[in-house]
């Protein structure tokens, strides 16, 4: 599965990193790339081991806003 979700808060590469570092911890999680100039992250994952709801919990616990 793969999503596109519109971050908002990030305004650098730190910000960048820090999500991607967040996400690629998490089990399941197959590619991550966000872009802090376009507010977005897109996120390939397996659904069977993590779910849309827990990446975008994680990425809200890191300080950001996450509209889908």
């Amino acid at each position: 599965m793969k999503i596109m979700l519109n971050v908002e808060g990030m305004h650098c590469k730190s910000c960048e990193t820090l999500i991607k570092d967040e996400l690629d911890e998490l089990e399941g999680i197959k590619n991550v790339n966000v872009s802090a100039e376009k507010g977005i992250a897109t996120i390939e994952y397996d659904e069977s081991k993590v779910d849309k709801m827990k990446i975008i919990e994680i990425i809200k616990k890191e300080g950001y806003k996450v509209k889908r």
